[in-house]
Parts: C-alpha cells; structure tokens; sequence
C-alpha cells in the first residue's frame, strides 16, 4: 500500500468516511428536568477511567471494498454534496431549507411543517441567499451576489411578502440598485439593518423609511458595524460586527479604523490590456493592526450613541475586541485582548451610563486560546459561567466551565469549576435557572468526538449526556442551539444513523440524496489509534483539528475531498496526526510548540510515520505528505529534511516567512523560490497558477488543481517503483 500523511490547514478537516455516518439536524424536547433521571452516572463512571498518559492521535482512511470507485467528477456532483438545512430557531419554531430548496417551518409543539417559500421563488429572482423576519412574514432574499474575503460577500436585496408575494428592493435612500455590504432582519418583527459603503441603516419596518446612523465609513479604511480583513478572518470569523439589543432598541457595533494599517496589492491579470490591482489593508508582523472602538446607538429615533471605553491597561496598547454579548436589556459584556494575546480582560457594561466593570482577568505565559466564547450570566448579572483553564498533573491544563459570583472583579469574587478532567469544553450553550442547569458541549467522550451535556449549578456530580444515547453507533460529533426557554435544542448531528432516543425528536435529513449516492461506490472507513512518544522522558499525547496551533486534523466530522478519491481508487492509506500544538488534549500538548514552531511538530509527524512505514501492509518505499498553510509550511521542511523518509510531497500555500504572515500569498512561494535557487538545491516546481481567482477557487480550477494533486502521487509512486527496479539490475 501507498501511503500519504495528510497535514490540511486550515480549510480541510479530518473526514470520517463511513456510509453511515452523514449529517443531519434533530430537533430534540429535552423535557422536564426532575431528580428520577440517573445524572449522576456519568460523573461516577469518570472515577474509573484510567489516566492514560501521551499520545500522537491517527487517523487511518482504508478502503471498504464494494461497489465503484469515487471520481472527481462524483465530488462536484450535487448529490455528493452535503446539504445543509440551514435550520433555525424563530421564537418556538425552526425554519430550514429542504434539499430541493423549498423552505419550511416547523411548529415544535405539534411536529407540523409548513411550506412557506417554493424553490421557484429562488428562481424567478435569481437569488441564493435568503432570511425569514422574525414575524415569520417577509423574506429577505440575496442576489447578484460577488465574493469579497472568507466570509463577507457583495449583494443586492429584494423584501418578498409571503403572503401577499409583493416584492420591494432594500436600498440606502437615493442610491437604487445598491450592492449592499450586509443585510439581516433584527430580533423582532420587521426590523432591518443593512450596511452600505461602510455605514449602517436601519428601518423600523419594511414600509418605514431608512436611517443611517453612521457617517464615519469610508470604503478600505473606516469600517462601521462590519469587519475588515483582519477581524473576519482572524478574530471574529464573521462579517457582522454588530449585536442587538435583546428587545431591539439598541444596535451595539464596532468601528474598526485601518488608516494607520499597511496595504497590501493584489494584482488582477486578466480582463484588460494592463494588469490591474486593488489594494486593501493588511497588518504584519510590527506593522500597525486596526484601531477598534465599540459603541451603542439607540434605535429610537435619536440615533443617540455611546462610546464603550476599554479598560485601563488598554488605553494606551494596541488591542482586539473578540467578543461582545447583550447579557441584559441594558448590560453588555466585551471581552479585550491585548496584541499579543497573553492577556484578557472580561467586562460588563452599563449601557445606559456607559460604565464597565472589570469582572475577570486572564494572563499567560504562551498564548490565550478560545478568547471569542461567549459567558453566560445569570438573569440579574450576578453570576456568570466561562470556560476556563483548569490544571491537570499531567496534561496540563484543559478547558472546564467555572462559576464566578460577585459582579465585580475582586478578592472576594467566588470562583467554582463546574466540571473537570482530561477533556475540554468547547462551548457553553445556555443557563436555564428554573432547573440549576448549564448546558454545554464537550470533547469528555473522546477527543476526536463532541457531545451536549447538561450539569447542574448546585451539584457539579450532577451531569449527564444529552447526546451520547442518540445513533450512538454512528453520530459522535453534535452541534447545538437552544430556544430562547431552553427546552429544546437544535442538534446538527455531523453523522447519522439508526434513529432511537428517548426523547421526543424530529429529523430534518439533508442528506438522504447523499446517503443515495454513495451505496454504489467504495467508500473509505476511519480508523484511529495512539502512538506514544517521548519528550525529555515526558509522554505526550496528541489528537487535533484543523489548522495552525490550536486546531484539531482527528475528528469524528464528515467530509468528501480528493483523499477519498485517492483512497477509493489507488489502493493509497491516507493517515491524519495531531501532533504537538493541536488541542483537546490539554495545555502541555496544546502549547508544546510555543517558540518551536516546525520543530516538535514536525518530529511528532516524523515518529507517527515510523511507526506506519512498520506496518506490513504499508511500501516504506512510497510515503507521501501534503500540506497546506500551516501545513504546506511542516510539509516542506520534513521534504527538506536530509533523513527525510518521504518520497512525494506538495505544499500548498506554504508559509516561508513568519514576517510576512496574516495569511499565505504567492510572495511566500516566491521567497521559497529565491531560496532554493540561491542555495543551488536540486528542485522541481510544479506550480498551478489560478489568475485572479479568490479565497474559494471556481468548479473549473478545483476540478484541475485536484486532477494535478492526484496524478503527481500517482506519476510520483510509479516512478519510484521504476527507480527501484533499475536500482535492483545494477545491483545485479
């Protein structure tokens, strides 16, 4: 067998290849929380589990052999696709898009679904995004729509009545046929809020005349209530950079100002006899970031504002806001982060007197991750649930949720974990003070899986696992949203199977066309393993995400990507490590690469694939290795490497120089290039080059830079049995 480590970062995630296992949503009633349920076997079971001690975490994709074999062309198929339902909580309701693109509501109480949108309605206006008011009235429906960065898009809007089908387009005053920057319905009835040349507008309703209430924007510089480069793609992974108030009077938004923020040109090849170019900004290493500053306008007629001030130990330090929460009507929580990202300070925020109290303060010597979770406070602000790091002998620290009372940061304030272990909570969903309950999710079933829990504010002992019982066999990884009583929970289960709970459910299957498709071609299965290794005689253990330090490559998620193919088709293994720096495993491995960058990572990828190229089953003559980013960056130096026991090998987007990263452009292949020439290396690029195309390359040129990726492993194990039996006559 061939075999290829796979490093992918950051777009690509660990897949988990098994005909069963496909995405679906389950709307769940959790029910009454009474004392007859078991709660505390969980908590009892965890004092029988053995500690066990470091390891690199495997993920092995081997073949299952039956049916044809996957093709890249099955890949850009709809029907192979994963259909997303989009489902979402309105009130006591959830609305989703069905896989033919009719959208539905679901009245939870009485299961009953209606048809509120016809897929020919998605035709008729050539639209491809859409938002259903809050009164369940209106659509807002997104066409003409133009990609700008990872997640912000241009786009023209029309407001569709479902009831009466009447239609009106959603433009600033005096400016028809408006690309809009952002357009999204409030919390109640028909508000609206859009963004246009870098200001906000707001209307009451969807026959009440627009507002601006910013005039500050200016277009690559002054962003209001939207992100620029940096805070989409790095801090807050979104294009909003607004919050509303729970009753929708007040609109809190951030002003992100980049005039001080270096430029960085991005040529544009074709389309005109001279190459043009756009310019936006891009900080790096020593340059100046974007300066931030959160405000609150009220939504009453008076566009009344209010500058929020950050901390003290900021006012003169270069910072990023992370998170920003309403926890009350008139309470806002910000969570500050200095450039380094060694220390964070927690603030909760008066709105209508614009004062904030420091209510927790986090320092460390590394770096601080998870600084975007939301906390969640009680009703009356007094007492407030965060994750935290709790310190572990061995491990390190891991990620538990700890109870803070007091509603100032002080001496006295009263600190409590929740929850404790070798596992990290990765998201805490909502408090529910009726019955003492805090619902989150976390990695306690294993590493590479993720379940909802529920643990009780008064008895830590008192948790259990909401999730764990549903199609346990074949659904270990859950997402989660709650309604606003918090009794029911949207669960976006990553995998599917049999159906049987307890509780009363309703599944919204997005993937039946898939499940469909695939009973006739051979799909790959998932295995996973340990590998124990050594640092200064310490043992470690490793089983991570996605990208750079911090993410995870081993994980129960689903995926179809050209490693299927490869796998399906080529008699390849493809085998996934988390090594030193990914997460779920405890701070000791998470931090393990600080100011080690490509070194203890980079060995931890060199003793998993000793131990692979073991196997009997394995050619040790025919290891390959590809990366991207991050990755692309390990890749090359373990090519590079004078032991190196790898044969093949593709980079993509390699970093080459920490001083010119926020993200991979050419200009590091370039560097990489001068390099290899200048120090006389014996090297063949093989480049393909996508002319102005964006984050997300179109159907032609994935399809060609996948063709290219699995026929250089091919053409390049082929050649090394060729070299090998030429070597064997010579030796003859």
């Amino acid at each position: 067998m061939n075999l290829i480590i796979k490093w992918i970062i950051p777009f690509e995630k660990c897949y988990y290849h098994l005909l069963e296992t496909l995405p679906n949503n389950v709307c769940i009633d959790i029910g009454p929380i009474g004392p007859d349920r078991n709660w505390k076997g969980i908590g009892i079971s965890l004092l029988v589990i053995l500690v066990v001690l470091s390891f690199i975490g495997l993920s092995i994709v081997l073949l299952k052999t039956s049916g044809s074999s996957l093709t890249l062309d099955d890949l850009f198929q709809r029907r192979f696709q994963i259909h997303d339902p989009d489902a979402k909580w309105i009130t006591k309701e959830v609305t989703f898009q069905s896989w033919d693109g009719n959208v539905f509501r679901v009245d939870t109480n009485d299961n009953k679904t209606e048809l509120l949108l016809k897929n020919t309605t998605f035709a008729t206006f050539k639209a491809s995004k859409f938002a259903i008011s809050p009164d369940l009235n209106f659509v807002l429906l997104g066409y003409d729509v133009k990609q700008v960065h990872q997640h912000s898009f241009l786009a023209s809007y029309l407001i569709y009545n479902l009831h009466t089908r009447e239609v009106q387009e959603l433009n600033p005053p005096e400016v028809p046929n408006s690309d809009l920057q952002f357009a999204s319905w409030g919390v109640h009835d028909q508000q609206l809020v859009y963004i246009f040349e870098n200001n906000i507008y707001y209307k009451a309703n969807v026959q009440s005349s627009s507002w601006r209430l910013t005039s500050s924007g200016q277009e690559a510089v002054v962003f209001n209530g939207i992100t620029d480069w940096l805070y989409e793609v790095e801090v807050l992974h979104s294009q909003a950079a607004h919050w509303w108030s729970p009753d929708g009077s007040k609109l809190a938004y951030l002003t992100i100002n980049d005039s001080l923020v270096p430029t960085m040109f991005l040529p544009r090849f074709t389309g005109s006899l001279y190459p043009q170019g756009k310019e936006y900004r891009y900080p790096k290493m020593g340059q100046n970031n974007p300066q931030v500053s959160l405000h609150i306008v009220s939504l009453d007629g008076s566009s009344l504002t209010e500058e929020i001030r950050p901390p003290d130990c900021f006012h003169q330090s270069e910072r990023y806001i992370t998170m920003v929460t309403w926890v009350a009507q008139e309470k806002l929580a910000v969570r500050w982060v200095n450039r380094a990202q060694t220390m964070s300070v927690l603030s909760l925020c008066d709105t209508t007197a614009g004062a904030c109290t420091t209510e927790h303060v986090m320092v460390s010597d590394t770096w601080l991750d998870g600084q975007n979770q939301k906390p969640v406070f009680s009703r009356d602000s007094t007492a407030f649930f965060t994750i935290m790091p709790l310190k572990h002998s061995i491990h390190g620290a891991f990620n538990h949720i700890a109870m803070i009372s007091n509603h100032t940061f002080s001496e006295d304030a009263s600190l409590r974990h929740l929850t404790s272990g070798t596992w990290d909570v990765t998201q805490i969903l909502s408090h529910d003070e009726s019955t003492n309950s805090v619902f989150f999710l976390s990695t306690e079933e294993g590493p590479s899986q993720q379940h909802l829990y529920r643990v009780s504010t008064v008895n830590s002992l008192d948790k259990e696992c909401l999730s764990c019982s549903l199609f346990r066999s074949n659904c270990t990884y859950f997402d989660a949203a709650f309604s606003s009583d918090c009794q029911q929970v949207l669960l976006t289960c990553r995998g599917t199977g049999s159906h049987s709970t307890a509780f009363r459910f309703t599944i919204l299957d997005g993937s039946a066309e898939l499940r469909v498709a695939l009973l006739n071609r051979i799909v790959p299965k998932t295995e996973r393993r340990t590998l124990q290794i050594n640092d200064n005689g310490k043992t470690l253990k490793r089983e991570t995400d996605n990208d750079a330090p911090g993410g995870q490559a081993v994980s129960d998620r689903f995926s179809l990507g050209w490693e299927s193919v490869l796998v399906s088709s080529e008699r390849v293994i493809v085998a996934r490590l988390d090594g030193r720096g990914s997460r779920s495993q405890g701070g000791r491995i998470l931090h393990g690469v600080h100011k080690r960058l490509g070194t203890v990572d980079a060995q931890d990828q060199i003793t998993a694939l000793e131990h692979l190229l073991k196997l009997p089953y394995i050619d040790e003559s025919k290891a390959g290795i590809y990366g991207k980013a991050y990755g692309g960056f390990l890749s090359t130096i373990l090519l590079l490497s004078h032991s190196s026991r790898f044969r093949c090998g593709i980079a993509v987007a390699p970093i080459t120089d920490w001083r010119l990263y926020a993200t991979v452009h050419f200009q590091h292949s370039a560097e990489l290039v001068k390099l290899l020439s200048s120090l006389n290396v014996n090297y063949t690029l093989q480049v393909n080059i996508f002319p102005d195309e964006g984050y997300t390359l179109c159907r032609q040129s994935q399809d060609y830079m996948l063709s290219s990726v699995m026929s250089f492993f091919k053409r390049c194990f082929q050649e090394e049995i060729a070299v090998a039996k030429e070597t064997s006559k010579e030796d003859d």
